[in-house]
């Protein structure tokens, strides 16, 4: 299983699904973390915390651990 924590700068993938409950899953489904969406990691923060994705076609900043909810699949555009 791969999570949006995993990914490196630059790689892409598509969100499988969410996991989790509360409200931290229903807000990160209501930001459009949905089965499908396109998502790219852009980059890391300084000390690695919080990381910033494209999601569609806007930008935000999410802690690790909300991160570690979102299962993902890696594009084949992703570098190794």
């Amino acid at each position: 299983m791969v999570t949006l924590k995993d990914l490196q700068p630059g790689d892409h993938a598509r969100v499988l699904r969410c996991r989790g409950t509360g409200a931290i899953f229903q807000r990160l489904c209501e930001m459009g973390f949905v089965a499908g969406a396109p998502v790219r990691l852009v980059r890391f923060a300084p000390l690695g915390d919080p990381l910033e994705v494209e999601l569609t076609d806007y930008h935000l900043s999410l802690r690790k651990s909300e991160a570690g909810m979102i299962e993902v699949e890696r594009d084949i555009r992703s570098g190794p």
